[in-house]
C-alpha cells in the first residue's frame, strides 16, 4: 500500500468519524422522532442527512489530501538526500518538521561522513601506492613489456601474418578475375590498417606509468595532441587545470589511456571528444566517440579493459558509467568525489 492509498483510507475513516460526530451532536441537541426525519427536514434547501454526508466527505477528503501531501514531502526529502548520497554529492540541508524524520536525516548524514572518510582514505592509499610505484618503476616497466609482448603476439602479429599469407596466395594465383583480386587486396588493406591502429593503441601503454613531473591536464593534452598527429580521427578536448592528489591523477590518466586504446582498436570512430572538469565537488572525466558501439552488459563480463577501468575508478572512491548504442557510439564517464579536509571544495 503506497502513501496515497493509505491517505485515502485515512480520509475515509475521517469521513465516518465526522459523520458519527455530527449526527451524535444533532440527536443530542435536537432529538428526532425517527431516522426518516433526517431526510425530511431540509437545511439550505437540501435534506439534513445529505448535508451531513457532504460536510463529512469534504472534511475527510481535505484531511486525507493534507496528510498525504505532508508525508509525501517528508519522504521525497529523504529520497532526494539518498539520491545525492549515492551520486557522491554533498547532502543538502532540508527542512524537517518531525523528530522521527530528523533522526533519519541525522543517520543519512552520519553515513555521508563515513563515506567521505572512506573516500579520503582510499584516495590517500592510492596516492601512497603511486609513490611506491615510482620507486619500483623498473619492475613495472618489465611487467608492461611482458604484457605488450602478449598483446603484440595476440593481435598485431596474427593480423600481419594473415595479411602476409593472403598476399602470398594472391601472388601465387594466376587469376584473370580482376574483381576477385581487387576484393582480396582490399581485405589485405583493411588488415594492415587495423594492425596500424592496434600498434598505435599499444603505444599508448608505453607512456610513463605515472605522470612524472606533469599534472593530469598537461599529460592529457600532450597525449591527445600526439594522437591528432598520428591517427585518422578528429580529436578535440576540454581540460581544466585541477589541483589533484597524485593517486587520482594517475588513475584517471590510465583510464583515459585504456579508453582511447579501446576506441582505436575496436570503435572504428571518426570523432573523439575528451573532457575533464570539476563540478559540485566532483572530478568528471568524460570520453565520447561516434564509433560502432557495443553491448555494455556483454562486454562487462568478458572485457579485461573495462574491468580494469572500473577497478581504477573504485580505487579512488569514484564510479564509472558507460553508455553505448550500436552504430551510434560510446560515452564513458568517471566521477570522483574530491573534497578537502573539512568538507571544502578542492
Amino acid at each position: 500500500m503506497n502513501i496515497w492509498q493509505r491517505q485515502v483510507l485515512s480520509g475515509t475513516l475521517t469521513f465516518f468519524c465526522f459523520t458519527v460526530l455530527i449526527l451524535s451532536i444533532t440527536f443530542y441537541a435536537f432529538p428526532f422522532d425517527s431516522w426518516a426525519d433526517l431526510w425530511e427536514r431540509e437545511v439550505i434547501d437540501m435534506p439534513f442527512a445529505f448535508l451531513v454526508l457532504a460536510i463529512s466527505l469534504s472534511l475527510g477528503f481535505v484531511v486525507g489530501i493534507i496528510q498525504g501531501w505532508f508525508w509525501r514531502r517528508q519522504l521525497y526529502n529523504i529520497e532526494y538526500q539518498l539520491g545525492e548520497l549515492s551520486k557522491g554529492n554533498e547532502l543538502p540541508s532540508g527542512e524537517v518538521d518531525l523528530e522521527e524524520i530528523k533522526q533519519i536525516e541525522n543517520t543519512i548524514q552520519s553515513i555521508e561522513e563515513k563515506m567521505t572518510k572512506q573516500t579520503e582514505l582510499a584516495q590517500r592509499m592510492v596516492t601512497e601506492r603511486a609513490e611506491e610505484r615510482e620507486k619500483s618503476l623498473q619492475e613495472v616497466v618489465i611487467q608492461e613489456r611482458n604484457r605488450l609482448a602478449r598483446e603484440l603476439h595476440d593481435s598485431v602479429s596474427q593480423q600481419l601474418f594473415a595479411a602476409s599469407m593472403m598476399m602470398s596466395a594472391i601472388n601465387e594465383t594466376d587469376s584473370t578475375d580482376v574483381q576477385a583480386t581487387k576484393k582480396q587486396m582490399q581485405m589485405v588493406e583493411r588488415m594492415i590498417h587495423q594492425s596500424q591502429l592496434e600498434m598505435r593503441a599499444l603505444l599508448l601503454h608505453l607512456r610513463p606509468v605515472a605522470l612524472k613531473d606533469k599534472s593530469l591536464a598537461e599529460g592529457m593534452e600532450e597525449l591527445l595532441y600526439e594522437l591528432t598527429q598520428k591517427v585518422p580521427m578528429a580529436i578535440d578536448w576540454s581540460v581544466e587545470s585541477l589541483d589533484l592528489e597524485k593517486g587520482i591523477e594517475d588513475q584517471l590518466f590510465r583510464i583515459l589511456q585504456e579508453s582511447v586504446s579501446n576506441t582505436l582498436r575496436h570503435a572504428k570512430a571518426t570523432n573523439l571528444h575528451v573532457m575533464l572538469i570539476e563540478r559540485d565537488q566532483n572530478i568528471i572525466l568524460r570520453i565520447v566517440d561516434d564509433g560502432v558501439g557495443f553491448d555494455v552488459e556483454e562486454e562487462k563480463t568478458s572485457s579485461y579493459g573495462l574491468q580494469n577501468m572500473q577497478e581504477r575508478a573504485l580505487e579512488v572512491g569514484g564510479a564509472m558509467k558507460i553508455v553505448s548504442v550500436k552504430e551510434q557510439g560510446t560515452r564513458l564517464e568517471v566521477k570522483v568525489p574530491h573534497r578537502k579536509k573539512g568538507g571544502d571544495s578542492a
